[in-house]
């Protein structure tokens, strides 16, 4: 005997509601840097594009960084607590393993018993949850999404090391994600290089992150654009119809190199990570949320976000700026 299941009605489209960011007050400069490193401000903004960063205090974690950016997210999307069922918080820095970040910063929030759980994509991280979230509000398990990017790189950074220290940051970006009559968030193109998993690593609980800068570099502006033009395709927007181009804030000189390739001749390329540093997964909401504060990009236009890192994994898909 066969017995048919109840599949609830599915939405035919997710968009986005708003976005929230928080960035610590703790500023680092280049010159700050110099001072302990063989560096210099204009060696880092020749290199990787950065004049400052923002470093979380002690008493700032991953679930503290992201309360208050998926606060101020909540707060712009309308939505009461009560109306969120789903909290997926993208991070590769979480202080450690285990109990899950989302469901304490659900708990913070004022969000009762949601669907919650940490995800690892590294700095992709925020492109692969958001796909997660759009996935399950349009299959009908959850009716309003929390999704966060939320990352303490500092605490897994080697202060001596010149080609790391420079480069990574703190701070947290999300968004609310809901069912809409019309798709907001174009189709995810998503994938992994997992052959070059040991470019960008952390090896265990006792070592600091560590990077093969020129093997990632070569990575990035050759791979990367391809899957931005393809998930534009999949979309149905042309490159030079977007408003926005915001890639991960890896480098300075990858961003540039990858929106030349995808030709995007009218839109605004972020390039939040001159005042911001490296956040991994919390960079693209990061930079797309205080684009939109500044009035630099138009609601309802296209938007294009790639994300791209440690893995190596990378995603990509069109969304409409709320």
């Amino acid at each position: 005997m066969t017995t048919a299941l109840t599949i609830p009605e599915a939405a035919p489209g997710a968009r986005i509601l708003a976005f929230g960011d928080y960035r610590p007050a703790r500023i680092v400069t280049n010159d700050d840097l110099a001072l302990s490193v063989d560096t210099n401000d204009e060696w880092i903004r020749s290199r990787v594009g950065i004049v400052e960063r923002r470093i979380a205090g002690d008493d700032e974690g991953i679930v503290e960084l992201g309360v208050h950016a998926a606060g101020k997210a909540l707060a712009g999307s309308g939505l009461a607590p009560s109306d969120i069922d789903l909290v997926i918080l993208a991070t590769c820095s979480a202080e450690s393993p285990m109990p899950g970040h989302a469901a304490q910063v659900a708990h913070r929030l004022g969000i009762e018993a949601p669907g919650a759980f940490d995800l690892n994509a590294a700095c992709a991280g925020f492109c692969y949850a958001l796909a997660t979230a759009s996935a399950a509000v349009r299959a009908g398990s959850a009716r309003n999404a929390l999704v966060i990017g939320s990352e303490k790189m500092s605490q897994w950074i080697d202060w001596t090391d010149r080609s790391t220290c420079i480069i990574f940051a703190d701070g947290a970006g999300a968004a609310v994600v809901t069912a809409s009559e019309t798709p907001g968030i174009g189709p995810v193109v998503w994938g992994s290089a997992g052959d070059k998993y040991d470019k960008i690593i952390i090896e265990d609980r006792n070592s600091f992150i560590r990077q093969e800068g020129q093997a990632v570099f070569r990575w990035a502006t050759s791979a990367i654009a391809p899957i931005a033009i393809q998930a534009c395709e999949r979309a149905g927007v042309k490159p030079e119809e977007l408003a926005a181009v915001v890639p991960h804030q890896a480098n300075l000189r990858i961003i540039e190199a990858i929106a030349r390739k995808v030709k995007a001749s009218n839109a605004v390329v972020a390039d939040d990570i001159v005042q911001s540093g490296n956040t991994s997964g919390a960079s693209i909401p990061l930079a797309l949320s205080r684009m939109i504060e500044r009035g630099d990009v138009p609601s309802g236009a296209p938007a294009l976000l790639v994300g791209f890192g440690a893995g190596l994994s990378y995603a990509a898909q069109v969304i409409q700026i709320p």
